[in-house]
């Protein structure tokens, strides 16, 4: 029978997100060891049922001299996708076709990550190399949403997701290649920050890449944890080519000019089911009685043939991976145990592979004319998902790779625009449907002002204020 998974209990963590856990230990009033405890035994009352962690470093945590001390999260228990580097222990990416070799240090974002002062007790789960919108792993299993266990956590950061959901630990680490930050948080009712390109330091062997479309960063509960997150992490590393984030702690009180986009007509590749249109006009009206300014206009662009664009890039980036998987991953990949969806992208690529050029060429363009609407406005706002958060199954790895393609088209049409532009976009739970599964909003802002969000965030966040699992 469906039910939530929730892990909150009366602990040293109770309620607290991630800044009220460091305050707490700040203050005295809990220490780390409890703190350490008590997500430790949140994880293994819930994993069982949500499958969201893929190796456990509890005894490392324990072992809190190593915690940056002077980091604004400091003892704050988290958790780190298994698609980053941790000193030590293997990096499996999701798939059992190859056996992945003994780190021998830390990515440069779990250093960074770290230097926060959190604390890492394991490694989240992943769909196979992160490719696909949910984990339905035959070696690894299914992460299922504590909201619903019938329905997904999204993906490609599924396990991280219905950690923080749950109320195993307040924040955990995300990467986004076409909304693998924003997609989990939609699902499970999180705050997802994409941040701008090289806010944070980019993932390991992601600079080679022909176009630069992956993104560190985070999910938590609520705004002020994102914030902080990032306030630290620059403390860390500051690119001095975009301007200084600080610490963002409140809504500002600039009005601001906001467009979100008409529905398409079924059919259409960005087409919106009747409840996630509704929340975007639901959220317009919001907007508007704050003061902002919001229009809607057609869709500018051809969304469904820069999804296909964007299929054949990734389609290059799978090929990689089973094709020179010595060269990527230092080892060979075994490609009668890749998944359908993987081997079909990869053949995509490669029966197509001298149209990639042009497919890259048109990604970047329609990035720049979606970039032209900031000469307008402020905010773009759309949905994060075309539709509503899908049960268990509906991208099944053994579904045809034809198949999981058009459905991953159809649910995150959105998502990947951002991941071209390098422009910021977060993703903020602003509905519900009948079956008590979130909705959320996508806003987007111009390159740099990632600042921009967050105060926006805040304000809807005190406007309208999300549930949670410990209060329904």
């Amino acid at each position: 029978m469906s039910k939530q998974i929730s892990a909150f209990t009366n602990d040293a963590l109770g309620n607290l997100d991630a800044v009220g856990v460091a305050e707490a230990i700040a203050k005295k009033q809990v220490t780390v060891q409890e703190v350490t405890e008590a997500a430790i035994a949140r994880a293994e009352k819930v994993n069982g049922e949500l499958n969201a962690i893929v190796i456990k470093t509890y005894d490392d945590a324990r072992n809190y001299n190593t915690l940056a001390k002077d980091g604004a999260l400091y003892g704050v228990p988290a958790f780190i996708k298994d698609n980053e580097n941790i000193k030590g222990y293997p990096t499996q990416l999701g798939t059992g076709s190859f056996t992945s070799k003994i780190a021998k240090k830390n990515s440069r974002f779990v250093n960074q990550f770290h230097s926060t002062g959190t604390n890492s007790l394991g490694k989240s789960t992943l769909p196979e190399f992160g490719l696909i919108c949910s984990t339905e792993n035959e070696r690894w299993g299914i992460t299922r949403n504590p909201w619903n266990t019938d329905y997904t956590t999204g993906g490609s950061s599924s396990g991280s997701g219905a950690l923080v959901a749950s109320g195993v630990v307040p924040i955990a680490s995300a990467n986004d290649g076409a909304g693998s930050i924003r997609i989990p948080a939609a699902c499970c009712g999180l705050v997802g920050l994409k941040p701008t390109r090289h806010r944070l330091v980019p993932m390991d062997g992601s600079e080679l890449m022909p176009l630069q479309i992956v993104y560190e960063g985070v999910l938590t509960r609520s705004v002020r944890d994102t914030a902080a997150f990032f306030a630290a992490a620059e403390k860390f590393y500051k690119n001095p080519k975009l301007p200084q984030l600080g610490h963002v702690t409140q809504a500002s009180k600039k009005k601001l000019r906001i467009v979100f986009f008409e529905n398409p007509a079924a059919g259409k590749g960005a087409h919106q089911d009747a409840e996630t249109y509704r929340v975007q006009l639901e959220t317009a009206a919001l907007l508007q009685s704050k003061g902002h300014t919001v229009e809607q206009l057609p869709l500018p662009i051809d969304i469904e043939a820069m999804t296909n664009h964007y299929l054949m890039y990734y389609g290059f980036l799978a090929y990689m991976i089973s094709h020179h998987g010595r060269l990527v991953l230092g080892t060979k990949v075994n490609h009668e145990v890749l998944e359908p969806f993987t081997l079909g992208l990869s053949k995509k690529f490669k029966d197509n592979k001298l149209k990639l050029p042009r497919s890259i060429k048109t990604l970047r363009q329609v990035g720049a004319d979606t970039e032209k609407l900031f000469d307008t406005y402020d905010i773009i706002m759309t949905p994060v998902l075309a539709h509503t958060t899908p049960q268990i199954g509906h991208f099944s790895p053994n579904l045809s790779y034809e198949e999981v393609s058009k459905r991953a088209v159809e649910f995150a049409t959105y998502c990947g625009l951002q991941n071209i532009t390098g422009a910021p976009a977060i993703s903020l739970p602003m509905g519900k449907t009948e079956n008590g599964m979130h909705v959320a909003v996508q806003f987007c802002a111009p390159f740099g002002l990632d600042q921009r969000l967050l105060e926006l965030a805040y304000e809807v966040e005190e406007a309208k204020p999300w549930k949670l699992l410990y209060n329904g």
